[in-house]
């Protein structure tokens, strides 16, 4: 993962275009980008901070919305198989994958498991 540059930097580059330097100017001055550059004036601009803005995000997926039905199905028939389940989605237009349904059980808590009786 990239890794912003320091507050140090950031506050030379905003003091060098202020002084009156273009942000072209500075990103060559600097060797940064320029997009860098203006991105970071809009920020001190618009909120007065050099801090860097939260990097990447993390999207909840698209089975999250159907979490209930899922976890309902599953505890209403505990030996359903992934394309079953799979195909249950489809019925209500969304398609998935058996293997990514699979992930999705494990990181809700449930996952196949035998006893040693060879019951679950």
């Amino acid at each position: 993962m990239v890794k912003a540059y320091s507050i140090d930097l950031r506050a030379r580059v905003v003091r060098f275009v202020e002084a009156g330097n273009s942000c072209h100017e500075a990103s060559r001055h600097f060797s940064t980008s320029p997009s860098f550059v203006i991105n970071l004036m809009e920020l001190w601009r618009q909120t007065g901070s050099l801090e860097p803005r939260k990097q990447g995000s993390r999207r909840p997926g698209k089975l999250a919305p159907h979490r209930e039905f899922i976890l309902a199905c599953v505890a209403g028939t505990p030996d359903v198989t992934m394309p079953e389940l799979a195909a249950q989605l489809k019925e209500r237009g969304v398609t998935v994958d058996p293997a990514s349904l699979s992930h999705f059980l494990i990181r809700n808590g449930l996952s196949y498991k035998k006893n040693r009786s060879g019951k679950r």
